[in-house]
């Protein structure tokens, strides 16, 4: 029988309201990659940071190795050989790639400082093993988000780990870049590593994973080799109930009422003079490669970052661009693919998250904020949305990741704005939960508000929009009627292959 590297055996563990572990048993073997599978708050997370040394159980033991072990401290685990990327990157901002990956762990010279260039090298060493091309001296602020997810990747490899956790490690990588991840998996796992693996998109799994075990609601449901489930049954047991469609019916019918006219935005070096319309009712989706200029043309619309030249048009009026503050105003509300840094005060309540833009809704007499009002709005929106948790005066980064999701989702549904762009809404979040969030999309559609919606994922832009826009190097190459279209054509497209001409012609319907 192959070694057991790592086992967890009756693993209890509680917070305030909520049982996250319920007698819980896991193992990883040596060389093989074991998937851990779960809806939001099944506890999976919670698994790992106790594996990892983050947090203690309250009950129950780990073995490494055939030995008991207790890690009081990540640092304890990570010197004995098990490393952990987290779904929410762990990185310190203002310092460069390479310290990043080297923190307290830093070469020295005879002389005790830092070897600056035995770091740098070594670190471009990680890099290109994940075929990463870039100076290992640059700040990990100025870097986006799925290269900061492969410096992290770089991060967990520099430790030379027996074992090593990964948390949700593509949510923000491109195809290409999941690529190189897989690469660097399948030549870890024939050096004898085990790895476990997180993660919603289902689809991985059948090129990298060897064995999965599903948890559901804090407890343990099953292990089973990969090949001897299907994936009906994998979604059935996380949900514990039968999923017969992947996307809502579409109900809804756009009109041809224009909310939103977008022409000519231009930002030098990022957007070239882009130009569509949005209509009352439609669920536009926008899509395009890493780099394309997606998210870049969602934060000009929103006001967050200034437009060299260009206008914004919203129920006829001109909208002056300055400030998300703007926006606001005028109805337009923006759910960041960055929900950690730029969607949430996660040091905050649920409650006063929810409420954070559209104070004056909440707001009794001299303009003081009213708890009875705010958690009476937060309520609604935990029940309407099913966020876990035991209470509104929850912190919001005691939540899993798709819970804290759908509070930025609460957030702007309270503000009640009429156009909506959501930047990859269902990222990191688990197969049921996306269902319901299409349901919501859907149901917000049909009460007439526009929604943009930027996604990486081409079955869910097939699946929840009326038309597509396709970005490449900050130009728009295509506007698509999504019945109309395929993934290729608009693979194509993104990638600068085709180029539509006269597309509002060509592609839409009269």
């Amino acid at each position: 029988m192959t070694e057991v590297l790592l086992e967890a055996r009756g693993i209890c563990k509680s917070f305030p309201g909520v049982k996250a572990l319920d007698n819980v048993s896991f193992n990883l073997r040596k060389g093989e990659v074991h998937a851990l599978l779960g809806e939001n708050g099944a506890g999976k997370s919670t698994l790992m940071k106790i594996l990892a040394g983050v947090q203690s159980p309250d009950s129950g033991s780990l073995f490494y190795k055939g030995t008991k072990v207790h890690f009081t401290t990540a640092l304890e685990a990570q010197r004995a050989g098990i490393s952990i990327i987290f779904q929410e990157l762990n990185l310190v901002p203002h310092l460069s790639i390479a310290q990043n990956i080297f923190i307290g762990k830093e070469p020295r010279t005879r002389w005790g400082t830092v070897d600056e260039k035995k770091m740098n090298d070594s670190a471009e060493v990680l890099l290109a093993r994940l075929n990463l091309k870039i100076s290992t001296k640059i700040a990990v602020k100025d870097l986006s988000i799925s290269t900061q997810q492969m410096v992290e990747i770089a991060k967990a490899l520099s430790h030379d780990s027996d074992v090593v956790i990964m948390d949700e490690p593509t949510s923000a990588l491109t195809e290409s870049e999941i690529t190189e991840l897989f690469d660097v998996i399948h030549s870890l796992r024939d050096r004898g590593v085990g790895i476990i693996y997180i993660s919603h998109r289902l689809e991985e799994l059948r090129h990298i994973v060897d064995r999965i075990s599903i948890f559901r609601d804090g407890q343990f449901i099953s292990t089973d080799d990969y090949q001897a489930i299907t994936m009906d049954e994998i979604v059935n047991r996380m949900v514990g109930r039968q999923l017969t469609n992947k996307f809502p019916h579409r109900k809804n019918v756009p009109t041809s009422e224009k909310l939103m006219e977008v022409t000519g935005l231009r930002q030098e070096g990022i957007l070239h003079g882009i130009s569509f319309d949005l209509r009352r009712g439609e669920i536009l989706g926008i899509a395009g490669l890493m780099g394309a200029g997606r998210t870049e043309l969602a934060r000009a619309i929103f006001g967050a970052d200034p437009i060299d030249s260009g206008s914004v048009v919203v129920n006829g009026q001109k909208l002056e661009i300055r400030s998300p503050r703007d926006a606001i105003r005028f109805g337009v509300a923006y759910l960041s693919e960055d929900r950690k840094n730029e969607g949430l005060a996660v040091r905050m309540e649920i409650g006063e998250n929810i409420s954070l833009a559209s104070l004056s809704r909440v707001c009794g007499p001299l303009s003081v904020i009213s708890r009875e009002k705010e958690q009476l709005a937060s309520r609604r929106y935990v029940e309407e949305l099913n966020i876990r948790t035991p209470s509104l005066t929850q912190k919001v980064n005691n939540l899993s990741g798709g819970n804290q999701q759908k509070v930025v989702l609460a957030k702007w549904l309270f503000c009640e704005a009429k156009i909506l762009i959501f930047d990859e809404p269902t990222r990191g979040i688990d197969v049921g939960a996306k269902y319901a969030i299409y349901e919501l999309i859907e149901k917000l559609a049909i009460a007439g508000v526009g929604i943009i919606m930027i996604s990486s994922e081409l079955p869910e832009i097939m699946g929840m929009t009326d038309r597509v826009l396709v970005l490449h190097e900050g130009e728009l190459t295509a506007t698509l009627v999504t019945k109309n279209t395929n993934q290729e054509e608009i693979l194509s497209f993104a990638a600068g292959v085709e180029r539509a001409q006269n597309n509002s012609l060509s592609k839409e319907n009269p």
